[in-house]
């Protein structure tokens, strides 16, 4: 079976408060990206355990340890399931904030469920993407959400982007999210993301935020002058996608720069990423 996992952006990120549990609280939009991996699974021949394999862009964790790995490990503690070799070919940078391994472990989930026909509770289902990430649990309901706690808690809404293009710009450097959340000092928002993001788009650069841009742009100027650079060509609203690198720009159809204007870097153009048909598209 073949899935093709996909790239989210946030818009927006406040974190709201330190947890007792280690984690921190946040507020998010998250949104699909029709950008996308792929992931596929067989059953394995007689005698042979689950591996996988990895192909395209580098991610730098060894297979036991990517969350494909973890996932199938998972959900064979709750199910029982054959060995299997699985396949993965990334085209969505590592350490990029566009949530490409959560993504790839949610989707081998929902591949699983399908193909074996897995019944178990929806609420299993997201806790056990939860204990894989934070981002998990979105992949699995997989439409734009308001998302908070971890992320987990999830509200569909319509951030109205169905006119526009994004492009995103992924400087070579990889964050480390743990770091990241090292140097925030977490406040409560004024003013609720649900309601900033009901607001016309062109406005959104005056009032919808993400907390990690002034330490990032801090200790990275690159990803600060790719955001610089996005409104300078025209960007209606340009910001960091989760706690980075990469960062995105909202164009109105047709008016976003081509990949010249950022050629020493991953460059990516296209639109939200609408529903489809097959159960885990």
């Amino acid at each position: 079976m073949i899935v093709f996992p996909h790239a989210k952006i946030n818009l927006g990120l406040r974190v709201t408060a330190k947890r007792t549990d280690g984690y921190h609280s946040i507020e998010t939009v998250m949104v699909p990206l029709a950008w996308f991996d792929m992931l596929e699974f067989v059953p394995a021949p007689e005698g042979e355990e689950t591996t996988l394999s990895v192909s395209g862009l580098e991610t730098g964790i060894p297979p036991q340890e990517n969350l494909v790995f973890r996932a199938w490990q998972v959900l064979s503690e709750k199910h029982s399931l054959p060995p299997l070799r699985i396949h993965l070919h990334k085209t969505i940078p590592a350490g990029s904030g566009l949530g490409g391994g959560s993504a790839n472990a949610a989707f081998l989930l929902r591949g699983l469920r399908h193909y074996f026909n897995i019944s178990l509770p929806e609420e299993d289902w997201l806790e056990l993407a939860l204990s894989l990430g934070s981002d998990c649990p979105f992949f699995m309901h997989n439409t734009p959400c308001l998302a908070r706690g971890r992320g987990e808690i999830l509200e569909s809404v319509n951030p109205g982007l169905d006119p526009y293009e994004l492009i995103v710009v992924v400087p070579p450097v990889q964050l480390s999210t743990a770091r990241a959340y090292e140097l925030i000092t977490p406040a409560p928002a004024e003013t609720s993301l649900a309601e900033r993001i009901r607001e016309p788009v062109a406005v959104w650069k005056n009032h919808i935020v993400n907390d990690f841009e002034p330490v990032i742009f801090r200790e990275y100027p690159v990803v600060r002058n790719i955001r610089d650079r996005l409104y300078e060509r025209g960007a209606l609203y340009a910001s960091l996608s989760g706690s980075g690198s990469s960062v995105f720009g909202i164009f109105r159809k047709g008016e976003a720069p081509d990949r010249a204007d950022f050629a020493e870097m991953t460059y990516w153009k296209g639109e939200i990423k609408k529903p489809g048909k097959h159960p885990v598209s």
